[in-house]
């Protein structure tokens, strides 16, 4: 049996400036700051003892021709890596992910390829999983959504992410001194909502949005180089102001993406201490990413009946956690 484990992602700054629509019209194209989220998700890949596939997700399914899966990035990830009969293959999360604005749909993307590489005796890098993961995703499946996710999750760590108009990517690792990375659990929080919601309506619209948005926009990219800088000086209080600037940016970015409740639960984060914060993902539900002066914390925790989860920073991306084959 061999076993992947590929980190969810916190985007802090910049989302939105990672579609096409925006990356391929700037010169300078767009610009994210994320950090990898110590929550997981595993991959399994075991022999069969025949050709046939067998899947379990939250589904199960058990195909003779790999074309016939109806779970996409599986399908897509075994196709990529020639990698197409005679496995099972298991994913299981940390924590329920799926719509939460965590980027887990590109996790399990880069972890299933990881894993079914490295079931092939290959040993890709980081770089190589996410390109590979951005063309299943977007390119093989036309999803609508940007190129951070998949970055973040195969290189793991803090980062700078720039995506430029011929559609290469540079991932500049953030400098986080030992004392920084020992203060982000307690000084940055996720916020659940209560709901979860599906990106894809929200992505098509904020796309179409793009050209009228574009001020707003080249703000965010801007912004995410002001993040990095403050992430790194450790001056959470002035991450806590920009995570504020950006969600009130991104909420002009299409509609759905806030709600009554969830404006509701942000005002209610603030008076319970939050400096501010901002909704993950492409919005509609899943995670409030918070930024939480000492002691916030603790009041955040006693007021939202056991809704926050510190944020744990993942060091490193994806990862062949087991691998027994060769014993």
């Amino acid at each position: 049996m061999l076993i992947t484990r590929t980190p969810l992602r916190v985007s802090f700054c910049g989302g939105g400036t990672d579609l096409a629509a925006f990356y391929r019209e700037h010169a300078q194209g767009g610009a994210v700051t994320s950090l990898a989220l110590g929550r997981h998700i595993y991959v399994t890949v075991n022999q069969r003892f025949d050709d046939s596939v067998r899947i379990s997700y939250s589904s199960m399914e058990i195909v003779d021709d790999f074309e016939e899966l109806k779970h996409e990035l599986v399908r897509e990830a075994m196709r990529t890596t020639g990698v197409t009969s005679g496995v099972e293959i298991t994913t299981i999360a940390d924590i329920p992910s799926r719509g939460t604005g965590l980027g887990s749909s590109s996790s399990v993307t880069v972890g299933l390829l990881h894993a079914l590489h490295a079931f092939a005796g290959r040993a890709p890098d980081a770089a190589q999983l996410a390109e590979e993961a951005c063309r299943i995703e977007i390119d093989a499946l036309g999803g609508t959504m940007g190129k951070q996710d998949q970055y973040a999750a195969a290189f793991g760590g803090g980062n700078r992410i720039t995506f430029h108009a011929d559609e290469s990517v540079t991932v500049s690792p953030l400098s986080l001194s030992d004392d920084v990375r020992a203060a982000i659990p307690g000084s940055f929080c996720l916020v659940y909502t209560g709901q979860t919601r599906q990106a894809g309506d929200i992505l098509v619209e904020q796309a179409a949005n793009t050209e009228a948005r574009m001020d707003e926009l080249v703000r965010m990219r801007g912004m995410a180089g002001e993040v990095a800088t403050a992430l790194e000086e450790g001056d959470f209080a002035a991450v806590g102001t920009l995570l504020d600037e950006g969600w009130r940016l991104k909420q002009g970015m299409a509609s759905g993406i806030t709600s009554t409740g969830i404006d509701d639960l942000y005002a209610r984060v603030r008076e319970l201490g939050v400096t501010g914060g901002k909704l993950l993902g492409a919005g509609g539900g899943g995670f409030i990413l918070c930024q939480t002066p000492e002691g916030v914390q603790q009041r955040l925790e006693k007021e939202l009946d056991n809704r926050m989860l510190s944020l744990e920073l993942a060091t490193t991306g994806s990862t062949v956690l087991f691998d027994d084959r060769d014993e």
